[in-house]
């Protein structure tokens, strides 16, 4: 039932839009003929706010990308961003209003939210509109901001859109020199926390060509680390809370170091910029093994090619930990320092 011609939705949305924002969002789109959804922010209120919870701030363009995404495919809905200082005066609301008035640009008939204590200040500050109220008891959906940013995303993840959850994704890298379980152990790990994984692309790269060492070429390291980084982002999007990912472009620097004795400075500017949460490092402890893509079989320069792996991580600022033992220990070790990443118990 349309109620109105031109409806206003806004909030901060801060740490970012949850379902019962989505809910609402898309409940007073059928209500009016066109709907403004406004982010407002004012990101110095905004840290102070964010100092003492579990998120860091998240800026509001961030937010705003996330509106446009879920509103994208509703023509009749439009996104803004208004700036409103918060110093929890009466007239921040005010100045707020004036800001939203101008960006719509047109007479404002419908103004939605989820909180009954609006109603008089939106008599204020919107005289001609009327004021809807929006599941104020949170039962479609039971969840706030306040609630994600002192309780943390992780326990509340289902209440996050599915455009927003990549977001806060943590993601968890293993590293190590040949044979030394990283491939089974990523695997494990995505099985364990129903998740994505994602592949050394190195050996699916050279397993496409039918060979490895006698076919190498320089340009082959770049190519295997934008294509390895692509499956970081599609594995990503798709994993639940947490994405386990096999080498990263410093162990691809580290290969191209030890097959052809270069080094590409495009890899070393990746490996300036990727983020991890969580390196995991494994120690050459266990048995190596000829799979037909290895070659550095004797320990002692296992060892060898362990030191220049660790002296890159070190160039490079990682804070890596070390994972030794069995495969059980490993596991165990691993699932204890990812619980504790994500915030749970037990899996």
């Amino acid at each position: 039932m349309t109620v109105g011609k031109v409806g206003m939705y806004g909030g901060k949305f801060l740490p970012c839009p949850h379902m019962g924002h989505v809910y609402a969002m898309i409940r007073a789109s059928t209500m009016v003929e066109e709907l403004h959804v406004i982010v407002s922010y004012d990101e110095e209120h905004e840290r102070k706010l964010c100092a003492s919870g579990k998120i860091p701030h998240i800026p509001y363009r961030v937010r705003l990308r996330w509106w446009s995404q879920l509103t994208k495919d509703l023509p009749h809905v439009h996104v803004h961003a208004v700036y409103e200082q918060q110093t929890g005066q009466l007239s921040d609301w005010e100045r707020g209003a004036e800001g939203i008035i101008a960006a719509i640009g047109k007479p404002i008939d419908t103004v939605f939210s989820s909180e009954h204590a609006y109603t008089d200040i939106f008599r204020n500050l919107y005289p001609n509109a009327q004021h809807i109220v929006i599941d104020a008891n949170r039962i479609a959906y039971p969840i706030s901001g306040t609630m994600l940013r002192t309780e943390g995303v992780m326990k509340h993840w289902n209440m996050l859109p599915e455009i927003v959850k990549p977001y806060f994704v943590k993601k968890v890298v293993v590293v190590g020199t040949e044979s030394c379980g990283k491939s089974t152990l990523v695997r494990n790990l995505a099985n364990l926390y129903n998740t994505t994984y994602v592949e050394e692309w190195g050996r699916t790269f050279y397993e496409r060509l039918g060979n490895c060492e006698d076919i190498t070429l320089p340009e082959d390291y770049p190519e295997i680390a934008f294509e390895h980084k692509y499956h970081e982002k599609v594995q990503g999007s798709k994993a639940n809370k947490v994405v386990f990912i096999d080498t990263e472009a410093i162990v691809t620097q580290y290969y191209s170091i030890l097959y052809l004795n270069k080094r590409h400075s495009v890899l070393d500017e990746v490996a300036r910029t990727q983020q991890y949460d969580l390196w995991l490092f494994l120690e050459p402890d266990v048995k190596w093994v000829n799979d037909g893509t290895r070659s550095f079989g004797d320990q002692q320069v296992r060892e060898k090619n362990n030191a220049l792996l660790k002296g890159l991580l070190n160039e490079f600022g990682v804070k890596y930990i070390t994972i030794s033992g069995d495969y059980q220990q490993r596991l165990e070790q691993s699932v204890r320092l990812v619980n504790k990443l994500i915030e749970v118990e037990g899996l």
